[in-house]
């Protein structure tokens, strides 16, 4: 048996010694005596029911609901597997609240729906919403999974958020704004072109705009070259990043570019192709499990080369784990009516001013690594830092509040920041 096929019967077996899965429901109140029953069933829950039905935002006092996110997903898009549905797409969502859970004090619920009609799905969501205080939506194909977070962010007041797009659109800024640091460029001069044009592609490039990247500067590809405003065949996403400039190729679009991001299928990326971008190039190749160009290959062509990947056996590992927990967790924590664009960037500026900070002992045993320090090789904290629920969770919290959207405004934030450690100590 070679080391592949033993990783993935060590992966089956994981997942498969008893209990089966990776997660259970637990009380969180004692159930001891004939007391304890009265209360929490019959007849002392009646008196919890009827002062919500006087008001309903009393559910967030006696229920579960403020601390509960739902994962849901109709495994129309698993990262690296395609269209696998709903079944194969159990393990992923048992994964995304177990991480919740582990590292931001998160309950979730894993929820695969049978369905791939857009209006299905948000009518399924919106009839499950009065369980949960936040919803995670999870690998749903585009352009479906634009209009299904659209709809419901109109008509729900609870946080909710694609992370397919919107985790992925978050590391990679942090990392693009710590790499333009170290490659001293202006993000507002740079030359970015974009492989992919998915749901995480446009929503990363969304936010790349958002924090000073020029619409004339960025191309776009996809499957059948760049979206060009001469093609008849792109959605109305797509067409909103379309160019009139004389570029058909991705070949022609890495000429002279300064950022790559790759968001599409492994091996597309040359060494030709890295040798005609700009000085210091920066290459955030995130297809997985193979990225765009392979990374020894790509650090072997430049070596002013700047590389993340989302592969873990890397430097720079684009991975949502950064963001997705403790963006919730702020989210959560002032009952904030959705997750807005102040709330992402805010997300954005922790996650890269975390990286500069001196990397703590414990992460750097951790990772066995006595060097780790802010630079080309470090431009992202590693998922086990124990600072990013408080570095996070408090910059999103803060901008709920700022941004108005929050409901129960934090007033002490010493506090609430012992209160974080305490939920994953």
């Amino acid at each position: 048996m070679n080391t592949s096929s033993k990783d993935k019967q060590a992966a089956l077996h994981y997942h498969q010694q008893a209990p089966a899965g990776k997660l259970s429901i637990r009380p969180t109140k004692p159930l001891q005596s004939q007391k304890d029953l009265a209360l929490a069933y019959s007849p002392g829950v009646a008196e919890p029911c009827r002062a919500i039905a006087e008001d309903h935002k009393r559910v967030f006092d006696y229920t579960a609901k403020g601390n509960l996110v739902a994962v849901i997903s109709n495994g129309t898009a698993v990262l690296g597997l395609g269209n696998i549905g709903p079944e194969a797409a159990k393990p992923v969502m048992e994964g995304k609240a177990i991480l919740l859970k582990k590292l931001a004090g998160i309950d979730a619920f894993d929820i695969e729906l049978d369905a791939t009609d857009p209006m299905t799905v948000i009518e399924i969501v919106k009839a499950l919403a009065p369980t949960f205080g936040g919803i995670n939506l999870e690998d749903i194909k585009a352009p479906e999974c634009f209009q299904i977070e659209e709809k419901l962010k109109d008509q729900l007041s609870i946080p909710i958020m694609h992370d397919d797009q919107h985790g992925t659109a978050i590391i990679s800024s942090a990392a693009l704004l710590n790499a333009l640091a170290i490659a001293n460029k202006d993000i507002a001069r740079i030359q970015l072109v974009v492989n992919g044009a998915g749901a995480g592609a446009i929503a990363c490039t969304q936010l790349y705009l958002a924090l000073g990247v020029k619409q004339e500067n960025i191309i776009m590809c996809d499957s059948k070259g760049v979206v060009h405003k001469d093609r008849t065949d792109i959605n109305a996403y797509k067409q909103s990043f379309a160019t009139d400039r004389p570029l058909h190729t991705l070949t022609e679009a890495l000429h002279g570019a300064d950022v790559f991001l790759g968001l599409s299928t492994a091996n597309l990326v040359t060494p030709t192709h890295l040798k005609s971008m700009a000085s210091n190039p920066i290459v955030f190749a995130l297809a997985n499990p193979n990225p765009e160009i392979a990374y020894d290959v790509a650090m072997a062509t430049r070596d002013d080369l700047i590389m993340a990947t989302g592969r873990s056996d890397y430097p720079n590992q684009v991975n949502n784990v950064l963001g997705f927990p403790y963006i919730f967790r702020g989210a959560l924590d002032v009952r904030a009516a959705a997750i807005n664009e102040p709330m992402k960037l805010a997300a954005v500026k922790a996650i890269a001013a975390l990286a500069k900070e001196p990397v703590p002992a414990a992460v750097k045993i951790a990772y066995n690594s006595k060097t780790l320090a802010f630079g080309k090789d470090y431009l992202l904290p590693k998922p086990m830092d124990r600072r990013l629920i408080t570095t996070v969770s408090t910059a999103v919290a803060q901008a709920a509040m700022e941004s108005g959207v929050a409901q129960t405004p934090i007033e002490d934030w010493a506090h609430y920041r012992t209160e974080l450690e305490q939920r994953i100590s």
